[in-house]
């Protein structure tokens, strides 16, 4: 006769593997979905209340006439970006729902760690 524990055993497993099965098309296609959601989301405008007061520009070199600006400070080397070393635009946490330029900068600057 086969081992009750082998049996119950092989039932858990089988149990995992339709349930594996039955989510895995499911999160393959929200994974997508949740990329795509970062792609588009709107840029930045410097126009922005919030960005105006934060001093927020595209292009880090206009903002040397800031009296906070330190050369060689983007962005992409902010501790508040999220983005990836490759993305051109990324999202920011002081800008939620929005992406600030990776060559941009803000007065909020502060060095990753």
């Amino acid at each position: 006769m086969s081992d009750p524990a082998e049996s119950q055993g092989r039932r858990r497993f089988l149990k995992i593997a339709v349930v594996g099965a039955a989510i895995a098309p499911v999160a393959a296609g929200l994974l997508p979905r949740v990329a795509r959601a970062q792609d588009s989301a709107p840029h930045l405008d410097p126009n922005d209340p919030t960005a105006k007061a934060l001093a927020y520009t595209e292009d880090a070199s206009t903002a040397k006439g800031n009296p906070t600006y330190k050369e060689g400070s983007t962005c992409a080397g902010c501790n508040f970006y999220k983005g990836h070393t490759e993305m051109t635009y990324g999202p920011c946490d002081l800008f939620p729902g929005k992406v600030v330029s990776a060559k941009g900068w803000c007065a909020s600057w502060t060095k990753k760690v």
